[in-house]
């Protein structure tokens, strides 16, 4: 399905060129896509998610 894609942190992380820690500090100011928490423990983001997040960003001229 489309943009059902689940993306795990590392590869967030790795898209927006992030360290873990810079992460979880943009995380607590509630600045950082929204998250899934599994109940395994793990993390994920929705790639629709982190596109949104993207968007909400981008700098137009």
């Amino acid at each position: 399905m489309a943009g059902t894609e689940k993306l795990k942190l590392s590869e967030v992380l790795e898209e927006i060129e992030m360290s873990r820690a810079a992460f979880y500090r943009m995380r607590a100011r509630g600045k950082a896509p929204k998250l899934i928490k599994l109940p395994n423990g793990q993390i994920r983001c929705r790639r629709t998610d982190l596109d949104a997040w993207w968007a909400k960003h981008e700098i137009t001229a």
